[in-house]
């Protein structure tokens, strides 16, 4: 059969996401600034829809677990009433079409949400006074000096001439954020055409800027640099960088001592001198860059319970405007207008609808944690208890990737600080008397121990395994050391201080 292109048609079936579940899932799995720009978009894009300013009234229905005016519906089937069934237009003789039925629920249901927010405690609006104290603390943030500036401005403030100020220019621009300069002599020099000698001797001029061990092309030269600004050139911290950098590296304290004919203790105390040397002299100007925590569930302890709330103070409430339900009234509206009205109207209940049920469901599955996570609530990390998305779902309702979505990228305030939702869902261990914990917990319990362990003699992984057998908790050998390197806990031989 000779090759080439062909044109073909089969039939099969797919299952495709409508629009509308697409967009309740994105709801559903944003985060609530996120969720607040959506629905900010979406604001622009569907005039129909406006926002309703709130008032703070007394405490939301939500936290005592009474359900609002808006019936709960399940995501992947929208209820009948968030669709209309599109009417027939009548004669332009008759005062109202059909759709008039429809218009009727929609302004009952705009009363309801009324209603239902009324009841609500919900902080949407601030006096002057907490603007006026937000707008200063913003007007107050003040944004650092980067790394090359500081360079730069050290630089003008020199020895330099003019025609070493071009270099030195050049040099700043490739010191990385670590503060290490990342092109060689030779290959600046190939580049700009300037002689080697002359790049070297203003690096040498560089190199005496603050932070000490600036402009340093590897390891060895920064904490060298270090210790000649300490006034240490002829100490033996200076001798052990500068010979043995490699065996100090692998903590081969005694391989440094018989090499240099010193005891133990005295390579034992340079080597912590150079520890508190900084491998990373521009570390200390990189910006961090601002995270932005909105909690998504607030949840408080009332008596001997633990209320659980959601927090809908940055969710823009929004209704139908009257408006356009007033120019559909109209009989002399063109039918194009009245189907672009409907269409609208469609899709601003539908989003109405999925804010709605976006915060029934985290509400939900947050309830249902803080119901199996109570000793955690109370005592803290060491009580977090074993806990999948599947046990959660049963009991909510919901598929386990409803769950998955509805905790993605959500925090939760609680007694013990801010979590993200994800955090107490951990896999477990069975200990000796059949009860699961949390691996979470074992890894602060592993934590603890090393953090308590004799230096000169740290805690072996088989050591660890045996302890944790002590309290009734079985886990393998290779257990411990994965989670220890999780935590980013050096092995025993590498902890070991002589």
């Amino acid at each position: 059969m000779a090759q080439g292109l062909y044109l073909s048609q089969k039939m099969m079936l797919s299952q495709v996401l409508a629009p509308q579940l697409q967009q309740s899932l994105a709801l559903l799995q944003a985060p609530t600034l996120e969720l607040k720009a959506m629905v900010e978009q979406e604001l622009q894009q569907n005039p129909i829809l406006e926002e309703v300013a709130m008032e703070p009234q007394a405490e939301a229905k939500e936290s005592t677990g009474e359900e609002g005016p808006a019936e709960s519906f399940d995501l992947a089937e929208p209820p009948a009433d968030v669709l209309f069934d599109p009417a027939k237009e009548k004669p332009s003789a008759e005062p109202v079409d059909d759709f008039q039925a429809e218009f009727e629920r929609l302004t009952q249901m705009d009363q309801e949400w009324r209603e239902h927010f009324s009841q609500a405690n919900i902080p949407l609006r601030q006096n002057d006074d907490e603007e006026e104290k937000r707008r200063f603390l913003f007007d107050s943030l003040t944004t650092a000096l980067s790394l090359q500036e500081i360079l730069l401005e050290q630089m003008r403030q020199s020895e330099l001439v003019e025609s070493q100020r071009g270099i030195a220019e050049m040099i700043v621009g490739n010191i990385d954020d670590n503060g290490y300069l990342k092109a060689t002599i030779s290959e600046l020099s190939f580049s700009t055409n300037i002689p080697a000698d002359q790049i070297e001797a203003v690096l040498r001029v560089i190199q005496t800027f603050d932070p000490a061990g600036i402009a340093a092309r590897d390891l060895k030269e920064c904490l060298l640099l270090q210790l000649e600004r300490l006034g240490k050139k002829d100490a033996l911290e200076y001798t052990i960088v500068k010979d043995h950098l490699e065996a100090l590296g692998r903590r081969r304290l005694p391989e440094i001592a018989r090499a240099l004919d010193l005891t133990v203790q005295e390579v034992q105390d340079a080597a912590a001198t150079i520890g508190h040397l900084e491998p990373y002299p521009g570390r200390q100007f990189q910006p961090e860059p601002p995270q932005y925590v909105v909690p998504e569930i607030f949840v408080h302890k009332a008596g001997d319970e633990y209320v659980v709330t959601s927090n809908n103070e940055y969710i823009p409430h929004l209704r139908i405007s009257n408006a356009y339900k007033d120019i559909m009234s109209q009989t002399g509206s063109a039918a194009e207008v009245r189907d672009y009205i409907r269409e609208k109207i469609r899709a601003g209940k539908f989003l109405i609808k999925s804010l709605h049920q976006r915060q029934e469901t985290i509400l939900n599955i947050a309830r249902e944690i803080v119901k199996r996570q109570r000793d955690f609530m109370e005592f803290g990390i060491t009580h977090l208890k074993p806990m999948t998305m599947l046990q959660v779902a049963e009991i909510v309702g919901v598929h386990e990737t409803t769950v998955s979505r509805a905790v993605s990228a959500k925090y939760m305030e609680t007694p013990q600080g801010v979590f993200e939702m994800k955090y107490f869902f951990t896999s477990g261990i069975k200990t000796a008397d059949g009860s699961g914990m949390s691996n979470t917990s074992i890894k602060d319990l592993v934590s603890e121990m090393i953090k308590k362990e004799d230096t000169a003699r740290p805690l072996s992984d088989d050591q660890i395994v045996k302890m944790l057998m002590e309290k009734d908790i079985k886990i393998a050998r290779r257990t411990v050391a994965k989670y220890r390197s999780e935590l980013n806990i050096l092995p025993s031989t590498l902890r070991k201080v002589y």
